[in-house]
């Protein structure tokens, strides 16, 4: 991932053997979606004359204001290499325009680089990101359809004999570098089934345009291998969910922000009013960082998943971590979001939250070091530790209440995203589960 002119994308094309060209965006419930055209169009899309039909696309626009622009960021190009045996596919991620020129207030990409020039105004110069997004493989039916069948019982580090994902997470790796990752890490996670793929931090919009590129290869090669890749976060009882901790750091002048060698913990006074600002917001933004139904069955007491509103230096059961790496890599951890979540909007709420710490020069709690699961409530009470939403319908409420974590989505995206979550909740309050014919039928 470089950076290249429309001359090296036209040359690139043809040097490649490019056929087709996805222009990709994403949608506010974090959905990837694309225009393919034929490499004849390339000159066109990247003259950022290529449109679509914006009514077509969940909470974008209403049928009479349908047309919008694709505005290909020509430093995303990339080839995909799966696709080289029947002409090569290549992708541009797109930014959506009005057809008169001015960003789209319901695209969650453009609305990131909105907070990201708030935060340069301040004197930031970046905002780093290192995603660790988990999932899990499930087999294939025969007729191609996911099963609940786990591949392996592997647990967290394990090799093969029990770990038969290996395989396949060896190939995604593989096809991830050829399209530029910089792999760090690879493992089985906690979980029977479940694995982590870690990729090296990144600047918070290549970091974000990163997460929806590894999804969509996790479940292209996964399905190569006969299985399902589900980012979803809680789909089994009784085990762990899957998380996506987000490492974040500020830079300014080319330093790490968050980085003190004189102050407590080796953090500064920023890094201190950043977390400061993490915490205020926490149930504000729980909503976007945990968007769907499913996300609260995750956070939940006794599976390593944070559910409780606090910060460590060193604990790993509250909301908010501070791994141990000092100097350039000092970064703030928070532990909460999920990999159902958009990244665009996780981000901008994420990055708002920690920035109106800074701007109101907040101080946090004092940490608790202490296991908070053990705590009983009146424990927690005494520390201060409050809960975080326990339904998708009590985040809602709390994000309707936080003043700043709208600002950070804007009028559009909390509008369109509020809407969607309460039809979703709604229907899932309405049906009737498994779980309550299983008690009740023939009890009552």
């Amino acid at each position: 991932m470089g950076k290249y002119t429309k001359e090296d994308i036209m040359n690139l094309a043809r040097e490649e053997n490019v056929k087709f060209i996805r222009l990709q965006f994403t949608d506010i419930l974090g959905t990837i979606k694309n225009v393919e055209i034929p490499v004849s169009q390339l000159p066109k899309a990247l003259d950022n004359k290529m449109m679509f039909d914006g009514s077509s696309i969940e909470g974008f626009v209403r049928i009479e204001e349908s047309d919008m622009n694709l505005y290909p960021d020509l430093d995303t190009w990339v080839v995909f290499p799966w696709t080289a045996e029947k002409g090569k596919v290549a992708r541009l991620i797109c930014d959506i325009y009005m057809p008169d020129g001015t960003p789209f207030a319901g695209d969650p990409r453009s609305n990131l680089k909105r907070i990201l020039k708030e935060m340069e105004e301040l004197g930031f110069s970046n905002f780093n990101l290192g995603p660790e997004p988990e999932f899990f493989l499930f087999k294939l039916d025969e007729n191609g359809e996911p099963t609940l069948e786990l591949n392996d019982n592997g647990g967290y580090f394990d090799l093969a004999p029990t770990d038969l994902g290996e395989n396949c997470r060896r190939d995604i790796v593989l096809e991830l570098e050829e399209m530029g990752f910089e792999i760090e890490a690879s493992h089985h996670e906690v979980a029977p089934g479940q694995h982590e793929i870690d990729f090296k931090y990144a600047d918070a919009l290549t970091a974000c345009d990163e997460i929806q590129t590894f999804k969509l290869v996790v479940k292209t090669i996964a399905r190569k291998h006969g299985l399902h890749a589900t980012f979803m976060p809680k789909p089994l009882f009784g085990v762990s969910g899957s998380g996506m901790h987000c490492n974040m750091s500020l830079f300014k002048e080319g330093k790490n922000a968050f980085y003190d060698e004189n102050g407590e913990l080796q953090l500064s006074e920023t890094a201190y009013q950043f977390i400061a600002g993490t915490i205020k917001h926490a149930k504000g933004f729980t909503a976007i960082t945990n968007p769907t139904v499913n996300s609260y069955k995750r956070l939940v007491p006794g599976y390593e998943a944070p559910c409780y509103v606090a910060w460590s230096g060193q604990n790993r059961s509250p909301l908010i971590r501070i791994p141990s790496a000092r100097g350039m890599s000092t970064r703030v951890e928070v532990r909460s979001v999920d990999p159902a979540a958009n990244p665009y909007l996780a981000m901008a709420v994420l990055l708002q939250a920690g920035l109106d710490g800074i701007k109101n020069s907040m101080t946090p709690p004092p940490a608790v070091d202490r296991n908070i699961y053990t705590m009983n409530e009146e424990e927690r009470e005494r520390e201060g530790v409050e809960d975080l939403p326990g339904t998708l319908a009590e985040a809602l409420r709390m994000l309707k209440k936080d003043e700043v974590i709208q600002a950070a989505l804007g009028d559009h995206i909390l509008e369109h995203f509020i809407e969607a979550k309460e039809i979703e909740w709604d229907m899932f309050r309405t049906q009737v589960h498994p779980w309550e014919r299983e008690q009740y039928i023939q009890m009552y």
